[in-house]
């Protein structure tokens, strides 16, 4: 197989402009993770401060629990287009299949060693390789299993979520809270490694992974049966069908994400905010970019998401190594100093700052440096 990244005539620029589009809402939820002792604390009830009260619900209204999903749905695009390229080219997918997952499983496990413990690409390589097993059904089997696999963990959580107050107190750690301003503040590049290690083992615990298989994963299978029907490829040929997800997801997802505003927070209002409201906002922001992008000049406007989400894996990345540098005491040391409104400035102009970088990038090379070098991992063969 040649080792050759798609040429850029070939590329769907609406799936890089989702891609894109994607990345901004992830370093601005991000960004919280980078400034507060997450995840030992109830950001519903953290902050005290008027302003950031505001600014911390327009970022759960508008991005958090929203771009997770958007995020696993085009990962699920993108393998089974790949899946499909290797079939029409007559071409065996699965080695390739899985060894691509292991090194993205490695690049994952480094960022969240060495830089971030709140990684996602590690449960992408997983989950991403279960999906292989799926890719050659057909596209509306793979709806049926998506929405009946979520369907199981959305009724549990409907027979068992509590209809009481959410406390501030159930999830707040205060042994855990004092060490992570402690180590990411002001600590050592080793005593953040430490509290790292200490965070990564919260965050990936079994119940987090359980979570995710009934949540990430039909998600996944969604883009997969997304990206049979070609419903990107030939949006114009769907237009009502995506301009009709447009009108109705959005606008109930974000009512749905502002239940817990509008009245007295319960694990139910939660639950529903999360797990209901944020996938239909996730469709919802699609359906809107992909009709966007079907009328000339908005595509032309939209095309800085696009400049960056060809080079999405190194955008990712990057985002992380630079949150890490300005929060964390061996950098700048902004760790929980940062009110929520410039956070959201902070993520906005690391986003610009990031655009311009990947158009200079791309005006030599085809794809990005991580990219190229998952690539390479995933086609390289030993010669005896």
């Amino acid at each position: 197989m040649e080792l050759t990244p798609t040429p850029k005539k070939e590329r769907n620029k609406t799936l890089d402009v989702l891609r894109g589009f994607s990345l901004l809402g992830i370093v601005i939820a991000n960004l919280l993770a980078f400034n507060l002792p997450l995840p030992h604390i109830d950001l519903g009830s953290w902050f005290t401060l008027p302003s950031d009260i505001k600014w911390h619900q327009l970022i759960d209204i508008y991005v958090q629990g929203s771009f997770y999903p958007l995020f696993a749905m085009l990962f699920g695009y993108g393998v089974a287009m790949q899946w499909q390229k290797a079939v029409a080219k007559g071409e065996p997918f699965w080695a390739t299949g899985t060894r691509r997952m292991l090194g993205l499983f490695i690049i994952g496990a480094l960022h969240a060693l060495l830089i971030w413990w709140g990684d996602i690409l590690m449960m992408y390589a997983v989950f991403g390789t279960l999906l292989l097993f799926f890719l050659r059904m057909r596209p509306f089997l793979l709806f049926f299993l998506a929405f009946a696999w979520n369907a199981i963990i959305q009724l549990f959580m409907l027979v068992f979520s509590s209809h009481e107050l959410v406390d501030d107190v159930y999830y707040s750690n205060i042994v855990g809270i004092g060490d992570a301003l402690a180590a990411y503040g002001t600590g050592t590049w080793k005593e953040i490694f430490s509290q790292r290690m200490v965070d990564l083992a919260v965050q990936n615990d079994v119940m987090m992974w359980f979570m995710a298989l009934f949540t990430i994963f039909p998600y996944m299978l969604i883009g997969a049966a997304a990206s049979k029907l070609q419903l990107i490829e030939r949006a114009a040929h769907f237009k009502w069908l995506w301009i009709g997800l447009a009108v109705t997801t959005f606008p109930i997802g974000i009512y749905l994400k502002n239940l817990p505003i509008l009245q007295d927070r319960t694990f139910f209002l939660e639950y529903i905010k999360t797990y209901v409201g944020g996938p239909l906002t996730a469709i919802g922001y699609a359906a809107i970019i992909v009709s966007l992008c079907l009328i000339p000049v908005m595509a032309k406007l939209l095309t800085p998401f696009a400049t960056v989400g060809r080079v999405s894996l190194s955008t990712y990345i990057g985002q992380s190594i630079i949150l890490s540098v300005l929060f964390y005491g061996f950098g700048f040391g902004l760790y929980g100093k940062i009110n929520v409104q410039s956070g959201v400035l902070i993520a906005v102009t690391i986003f610009i700052v990031q655009v311009v970088l990947a158009d200079l990038w791309l005006r030599k090379f085809n794809q990005g440096p991580l990219e190229a070098l998952w690539r390479k991992f995933t086609y390289f063969k030993l010669r005896v």
